[in-house]
């Protein structure tokens, strides 16, 4: 499933940051870790700054350690309740403290060109849903691409076509979704999605923002 361009003589978008959803956690298998970090190093080397959830833990502190190491920017943006919780890190352009989930959803996408999925929890699952829930609905055609490191978004996938084949995801409204086996295939694959879709397409309106 591939995220569908649009055809439009405007300027295309461009990859400044990326948001990336992931575990506060680091999981059971190395595996994990050694993908965000390649992914925060790989994002630094490409001059794009990462956007998440704030936290200094797990794979959230891998990606965001590995930005900073290799001199990128990171923006943390964490909600007030989640501060002593997800031990956040005040690094690179500094921390955004919001009043609630609400308010970093949305900054979260307004900061963001992209979003890519690793592997984590309900949260990590929750908000990579939303988005496609927002793209599937024609609010936004900012690309999203779940980072399938070790098959780890396979179960998700299952059931999306499990959804598609029941006619619950109906024709035309399919859900457009980017998926990359290798932390390497991210970043171009994200480039390549980008690509005929014009900047001042990839954004909702501020009220319908708010709204959700």
């Amino acid at each position: 499933m591939h995220i569908h361009g649009m055809n439009s003589p405007d300027k295309s978008a461009s990859l400044a940051r990326i948001c990336v959803y992931c575990g506060s956690g680091p999981g059971t298998d190395p595996a994990f870790i050694a993908a965000a970090t390649a992914l925060g190093a790989a994002m630094a080397k490409e001059g794009i700054g990462l956007v998440y959830g704030g936290g200094d833990m797990g794979m959230m502190g891998a990606v965001a350690d590995a930005v900073r190491g290799n001199g990128g920017t990171v923006t943390g943006i964490i909600p007030e309740f989640l501060l002593n919780k997800e031990r956040a890190g005040f690094n690179g352009e500094g921390l955004v403290v919001t009043r609630d989930m609400h308010e970093r959803k949305r900054k979260m996408f307004e900061m963001a060109d992209a979003f890519v999925a690793m592997p984590g929890g309900v949260g990590t699952l929750e908000e990579i849903v939303e988005q496609m829930t927002w793209a599937q609905l024609g609010r936004h055609k900012k690309p999203i691409l779940l980072a399938n490191v070790k098959g780890f978004w396979e179960p998700l996938r299952a059931l999306l076509g499990h959804m598609e084949s029941l006619a619950f995801i109906r024709k035309g409204m399919e859900v457009n979704l980017l998926v990359a086996d290798k932390v390497d295939d991210i970043i171009p694959k994200l480039r390549q999605a980008m690509r005929g879709v014009p900047e001042r397409a990839k954004d909702m309106p501020p009220a319908v923002a708010e709204k959700l």
